[in-house]
């Protein structure tokens, strides 16, 4: 089984008032283990809607690696590893948006409506070392797929 080089992964997706929460939280998990809480935080639009925001954070290496293995069933999970150099920043996290609609139907593809947040293990803490790790992470995934 790959190490995970990744201190959390966080995901989260926001239900909009003509949305249904629970199609949403579906969307969700997708990515999660099962034994995975999401908490609910109700917030207000600019125009008065209701907001819920779905999120949970996985810290676990077990954890982890689910979301990893469901992240390397994207079409374009090479192109992903190929771009990690756009999608990490300095403070070592990655960041990807993936559609909330193919989601919710089982898929995974790059897109809108949920977002992941990976803080990535570098030592030392440098943008270019996160991405070698992350990379190295992806691409053993990828493999294994």
């Amino acid at each position: 089984m790959p190490s995970v080089p990744f201190h959390y992964v966080d995901l989260r997706a926001f239900c909009y008032a003509t949305e249904d929460e629970k199609r949403v939280e579906g969307a969700l998990r997708t990515f999660l283990p099962e034994e995975v809480e999401i908490e609910r935080a109700t917030s207000e639009g600019h125009h008065g809607d209701r907001i819920v925001v779905l999120s949970a954070r996985v810290e676990r290496a077990d954890e982890m690696r689910h979301v990893l293995n469901r992240l390397s069933d994207l079409e374009t999970a090479q192109q992903l590893a190929d771009e990690l150099d756009e999608r990490v920043d300095d403070n070592c996290s990655l960041f990807l948006r993936l559609d909330k609609q193919a989601a919710f139907g089982g898929d995974v593809r790059l897109g809108d409506g949920l977002t992941v947040r990976a803080k990535v293990e570098a030592y030392p803490a440098t943008k270019e070392k996160a991405v070698e790790n992350a990379r190295e992470a992806l691409e053993t995934f990828i493999a294994e797929s």
